[in-house]
Order: structure tokens, then sequence, then C-alpha cells
């Protein structure tokens, strides 16, 4: 039997979740990562776009607005923070769909998605739901389709050594932090998987990556 999955909610303490949005807005310039990540995914009108640990719904809403003829989910585990996503959705007068579920269990079709989006998600599941959650992004995903990922990676100044000591305990980052997580998505058979950013903030270096899942002819 499989022990139970220990559940991290953003900022790693359920009382800290109303402080997530303006840490994130003020403290780690996320509306600037975010829409490069977007940038980066070219999507196309008629896509079917995922946001994998979606939180208060900030990047769902930004693909949304930045191409409303696509088709946007968000999924969480945490149902107080789709709440947020939800409240601020409508606010913002734009139709997604929000999900409940677990990265690694997605409650989602074979071949479901043409893109992927995971934006400091990854860093809070163990080792072994890191490689769980890449392999049934790689189910989801057409072929031809591309995951896109922001996250905690290798420190490259002492600042970011230091904070990393601090993300290491409370979270279950240590993956991140030894430059681990290009190998953790190539398990999966993705190919063609590259940094194509970084972006340095007050918890650390940011990397950006991109993998695709290649047509059957290309394999």
């Amino acid at each position: 039997m499989r022990k139970a999955e220990k559940y991290i909610p953003a900022l790693s303490f359920t009382w800290l979740t109303p402080l997530y949005d303006p840490l994130l807005k003020w403290g780690m310039r996320e509306v600037v990562f975010k829409r490069r990540l977007i940038e980066q995914a070219q999507i196309k009108p008629g896509m079917r776009l995922l946001d994998l640990g979606c939180g208060t719904g900030t990047l769902t809403i930004m693909i949304k607005q930045m191409h409303p003829e696509a088709e946007v989910v968000g999924l969480d585990g945490d149902l107080s923070i789709l709440e947020i996503a939800r409240s601020k959705a409508d606010q913002a007068g734009i139709h997604i769909t929000l999900d409940r579920g677990e990265a690694f269990q997605l409650p989602y079709e074979d071949l479901s998605f043409d893109r992927v989006f995971s934006s400091l998600m990854i860093h809070h599941l163990s080792t072994e739901n890191k490689r769980r959650t890449i392999h049934e992004i790689f189910r989801v995903l057409r072929p031809g389709g591309e995951l896109h990922v922001v996250d905690f990676g290798k420190p490259h100044n002492v600042y970011a050594r230091l904070i990393s000591m601090v993300m290491r305990r409370m979270e279950e980052a240590d993956d991140n932090i030894q430059g681990l997580l290009p190998a953790i998505i190539r398990s999966a058979e993705f190919a063609q998987v590259e940094e194509t950013g970084q972006y340095n903030t007050i918890f650390g270096r940011l990397p950006l990556f991109r993998a695709k899942k290649m047509l059957r002819h290309d394999v």
C-alpha cells in the first residue's frame, strides 16, 4: 500500500495562502516570468492548454487573456486556493475550467492537451512524485505537444545558495536545487529539453524550460 501523500500548500503553510499573490507579484516579478513562459509556448487558436498546479489562477487567467481563442484548464489539489482562482477569473470576466486533482494522477484522458504549463509547483513534490507527474504530463500531451516549466533551479551565486538552504528545509526542492529537473523531464521520453531563460528572485534562481513530445514519425 502506498503511504499517504504529503501535500505542501502554497508558501508551505495554509495560513500563508492569503500572502501568496502579493508576495509573487512584488517579490518575484511574477507577471514578467509568466508572460515569458506563455510567449515561448507559441499558442495557436483552438489549442487545449493545462496549467498544472494553477494555485490562485494567475497564470491560467493570463493565458486566457492573451489567447482567448484557446481552451484553458487549471488544476490544483487545494480547494481553498481554487476558490480564490475562481473569484479572480470572475472578476476578470473570463471563462476557464478549474479542476481539483493531483499532478501525479491527472484526471484527464490520454492525448488531451497541446501544451502543459507548470509554474512554481514541481518543487513541492517528492522525487518520486516529480517523476510520476512528468510521466502523467507526457501521457496527456498530444504528439507534438510541449511542456513549459518555470521553477527553482541550481543556485548560481552566494545569495541563491544561502536561500537554497532554507528552501531545502521548507520544501521538497532538493532535486531542483541540484539541477536535476531537466534529467527528470527527460526520464519520461521528452525530447528537446532545454533551458530557455532565467530570472533571479528574492527566493532564488528561476530557470524556464521547454520540452517536446515528439511526433511518431520523429521518434
